[in-house]
C-alpha cells in the first residue's frame, strides 16, 4: 500500500487503519489491521479506540473493527457537492490531449442523452457537439451502455416506446441487433457508434459510476470516421476509470 505521510504522526497512522479498514468487507481482527498497517498492536489498539470515540470505527461482540456511520454522513456530503463537469474536465482535457479529438461528457436523461460538457479537438475539421443538445440512447455509443446496464427488460421497453428511429442508413433499427450491439459492448467496457447519428461520424465511448457503483454519466470521443482509431480505446477506458474513481467508485 502507498503511504503518503504527513507532519502529524498519529493522524497518519489513524488514515492508514482507516484506509486499510475500506479494503475488508467484513468486520477485521486487531491482529490483521496490526499486520497490514505494520503498526504494532498496542498502537494499534489505542489509535482504534479514539476513532471509535469519534464514531469514525465501531466494533462488534466478537472484538472485531468496521468503518463507522459517522463516515456515512461525511461522504454524502461530499457527494452532494460534488459537480461531476468540474471533476470531469481535467480528465477531458487529458483525454483530449492523448487522441487530438474531441471529448464529450453526457448524461442520461429519459431516452436520451444529454451532453453537459465538451473538451474541443484543436483539429481545423472537428466534431462538435453542442452542450445541451440531446441524441437517442441507441444512437450513442455511451446511450448503448447506458441501455446495457439497465438490464435486458429495460432495453426491450426502450425499443418498444420509441421504435428505434433511423438517423442514417447505419442506425441499428432492429431490436434483435441492437441487443446483440449491447451484449458485445458490455462485455468489451465499450461501446461505439458507426456513423449511426451522423454520416462521417464515429465516436468511442466507456460508462462512469458513482460510489454506490451506479451509471451517472458518459464519456465519448468523437471524430471524422476516418481518423477513429482503434488504439484510443485504452486511453478512453483510463479516463472514464479515473473519473469513475473521483466520485467514488471501486470495483
Amino acid at each position: 500500500m502507498t503511504k503518503t505521510t504527513s507532519s502529524i504522526q498519529v493522524i497518519d497512522r489513524a488514515v492508514q487503519l482507516l484506509d486499510v479498514l475500506s479494503q475488508y468487507d467484513k468486520p477485521a481482527s486487531l491482529k490483521f489491521l496490526a499486520a497490514d498497517t505494520g503498526l504494532h498492536p498496542s498502537t494499534a489498539f489505542r489509535i482504534l479506540g479514539s476513532l471509535i470515540i469519534h464514531q469514525l470505527v465501531e466494533k462488534n461482540e466478537t472484538g472485531d473493527y468496521h468503518l463507522g456511520t459517522r463516515l456515512l454522513s461525511w461522504g454524502d456530503q461530499v457527494r452532494s457537492r460534488m459537480d461531476i463537469r468540474t471533476e470531469a474536465r481535467p480528465i477531458m482535457e487529458w483525454l483530449r490531449d492523448k487522441v487530438g479529438e474531441t471529448v464529450n461528457l453526457t448524461v442520461r436523461e429519459d431516452d436520451e442523452v444529454v451532453y453537459v460538457e465538451r473538451s474541443i479537438s484543436r483539429h481545423a475539421i472537428r466534431v462538435e457537439q453542442v452542450i445541451g443538445s440531446r441524441a437517442p440512447l441507441h444512437v450513442t455509443a455511451v446511450g448503448k451502455l447506458m441501455l446495457g446496464e439497465s438490464g435486458e427488460q429495460a432495453c426491450q421497453d426502450y425499443t418498444k416506446r420509441t421504435g428505434l428511429p433511423k438517423f442514417t442508413d447505419n442506425t441499428l433499427t432492429i431490436e434483435s441487433k441492437l441487443a446483440e450491439e449491447i451484449k458485445d459492448a458490455m462485455q468489451n467496457g465499450y461501446a461505439l457508434d458507426n456513423e449511426e447519428a451522423e454520416l462521417g461520424v464515429g465516436c468511442i465511448g466507456v460508462v462512469i459510476h458513482d460510489s454506490s457503483g451506479s451509471v451517472v454519466a458518459g464519456l465519448s470521443v468523437s471524430a471524422p470516421i476516418e481518423r477513429r482509431q482503434p488504439e484510443w480505446i485504452e486511453f478512453i477506458q483510463q479516463a472514464g476509470e479515473q473519473l469513475s474513481a473521483r466520485l467514488g467508485y471501486s470495483k
